[in-house]
């Protein structure tokens, strides 16, 4: 399974988004997710065990499902609160209005179906 085979689900639902610390796991909802250049993008807004996690540990699982179709992803995630991709994120009409803290970029290892 390729990433753009999902690009429409992913871009067009709520996803599951699964950090962890050392000891501790942590799951939020992200309303808007962009698949470019072969990986997942995601803003921070809100963002604070998350962004904290990703500090500690580039391990990151996401869910994303219909009621047709599920998946789960895994894969390493990079933060930026500078350059490209935090312009990128602030500039996007998504998130006008909103502070757009940072942009989180995942690259993803494996996609399992889920239903």
């Amino acid at each position: 399974m390729k990433l753009k085979n999902i690009k429409n689900l992913i871009e067009k639902n709520i996803i599951a988004f699964a950090t962890s610390d050392k000891d501790i796991p942590n799951v939020i909802p992200v309303a808007c997710c962009k698949v470019i250049e072969n990986k997942i993008l995601i803003t921070d807004n809100f963002m604070r065990t998350t962004s904290k996690n990703l500090i500690k540990n580039k391990n990151v699982c996401l869910a994303v499902w219909n009621k047709n179709k599920g998946y789960k992803l895994i894969g390493k995630a990079n933060y930026f609160n500078s350059g490209k991709w935090k312009k990128f994120v602030g500039n996007m009409k998504e998130n006008k209005g909103l502070p757009a803290k940072g942009a989180i970029l995942i690259g993803i290892r494996k996609i399992i179906k889920l239903c």
